[in-house]
């Protein structure tokens, strides 16, 4: 079986070595100093339970890793209008492809069915540049949740990859060869998934999780429960939570919330999410993904946001201001 994992960062780096111990024959597609890293000393994975270095083919084209059974696009939202042009020398006949990212997913209408079935959101996806590389055919919907980072070129760090499943599954609910192929690598390395024919439920159930403290930990650059420890901003994350359940009833998805545990999870996690790594490292920032197409979700449905509506401008403008972020051209 041959993956390709393109990018691999926090979340594409841990599944790429698992990949690669297991005997998966893995690629990356990479870059910079993490490329280089990679290329002259291997793969790193560090977690609280062990560390181990791998051995894996990385390249920045695409095009000298050629055809795969299986790809995971794990770039962060900002970098997907770019991967489109470079997916298909990775492309056999049948290669699946899913995108392991926050938030939102570009594809997010495809196979919804209903009124919106079939929405583009040129937000996430300008031109339908994405859409046009992959199709329905090849469309595998994913979502990731282990907390991870890239501490140092080469080294990707981690407290459990094992503690949730990766969750899979065919946009349209469909039973997907694809998505049991994908499923079928994963477990190969040994990493929990699960194959879920309502996948939209499921992004929803990982956003209001985001949604609960994120925006905040980026206001305050502190870890999560640091953003807890003050009544006003616990008050803030219930009211978030309340609002997207609002949003995610409109949107006529089953998802379940519960506020007494995130609530709880949050004042006991010292984590930075990826995306107040990514504004440390002075990176572009998924607000779009995580922020700005929910809100259109929202004004699509008539749904009211005022809190995370004030969050997401204060941060659209702390991050326009550090040249992180600006506004998709209209």
């Amino acid at each position: 079986m041959r993956i390709c994992i393109f990018g691999a960062g926090a979340i594409g780096g841990f599944i790429a070595a698992y990949m690669a111990r297991a005997g998966i024959e893995v690629s990356v597609v990479a870059r910079g100093a993490h490329l280089a890293a990679i290329q002259a000393r291997g793969l790193s994975i560090e977690t609280r339970d062990e560390r181990f270095t791998v051995q894996v083919k990385a390249s920045a084209d695409p095009a000298e890793l050629g055809p795969q059974d299986g790809v995971f696009v794990t770039v962060k939202a900002p970098a997907l209008p770019g991967v489109a042009g470079q997916l298909a020398p990775l492309l056999g006949p049948d290669t699946p492809v899913t995108f392991l990212t926050n938030g939102i997913p570009w594809w997010y209408f495809r196979g919804h069915g209903g009124e919106w079935d079939g929405r583009p959101l040129p937000t996430l996806d300008p031109g339908e540049a994405i859409w046009s590389a992959i199709g329905p055919r090849r469309l595998v919907g994913g979502i990731a949740w282990p907390a991870s980072s890239v501490p140092e070129p080469g080294l990707v760090r981690m407290t459990d990859p094992r503690s949730r499943p990766t969750i899979l599954g065919a946009p349209d609910g469909s039973d997907m060869p694809g998505a049991r192929l994908l499923a079928q690598a994963l477990e190969t390395a040994t990493l929990p998934v699960v194959i879920d024919n309502r996948i939209r439920d499921r992004i929803w159930e990982k956003l209001a999780f985001n949604l609960s403290a994120g925006p905040l930990t980026v206001l305050t650059e502190t870890p999560v429960r640091a953003t807890q420890e003050e009544a006003a901003l616990v008050e803030a994350s219930r009211r978030i939570l309340s609002e997207v359940a609002a949003l995610i009833a409109a949107l006529g998805c089953r998802a379940e919330i519960d506020v007494a545990r995130i609530l709880d999870q949050n004042s006991r996690l010292g984590h930075r999410p990826s995306v107040l790594q990514d504004l440390a490292a002075r990176r572009p920032m998924e607000i779009e993904a995580l922020y700005n197409v929910p809100l259109e979700l929202a004004a699509l449905t008539g749904v009211k946001m005022p809190t995370l509506e004030m969050l997401a401008a204060l941060i659209r403008v702390k991050a326009r201001e550090l040249g992180l972020w600006s506004p998709a051209p209209v």
